[in-house]
């Protein structure tokens, strides 16, 4: 599986869920554990897993395994493992305290307007 192609279908499921501000970062050089994290929240608890099944299942769909699957009961962080892609869901205000954008700042901002609704 191409990982440009897992990174897209990732981004596009987190918008059809509505998920807000969907930022994907190449980590490559900078982290060992994958080579892109994407990050979006949603305002409920329903929404937060709703945006996390979605990307399970469009991954699914393109044959890929989950590997790891954390934090969906509780729905305040989501982490969905795509093996190269890991996927943070956030409720709004635990993406706000978590802050990973500031965390990762130095990694490059991969552009998914093109990808996103409008």
């Amino acid at each position: 599986m191409d990982e440009r192609t897992l990174l897209w279908t990732a981004v596009k499921a987190a918008d059809d869920k509505r998920a807000e501000n969907i930022v994907a970062l190449n980590m490559k050089g900078i982290s060992l554990v994958a080579d892109y994290f994407v990050i979006c929240h949603g305002n409920s608890d329903k929404q937060v897993q709703a945006i996390a099944n979605e990307i399970k299942e469009k991954s699914g769909e393109l044959g890929v395994t989950v590997k790891r699957f954390e934090g969906y009961n509780e729905a305040k962080w989501i982490l969905v493992d795509l093996g190269d892609i890991i996927v943070h869901v956030f409720h709004r205000d635990e993406r706000t305290y978590y802050n990973l954008e500031r965390l990762w700042g130095d990694a490059p901002v991969e552009n998914v307007e093109s990808v996103i609704s409008q």
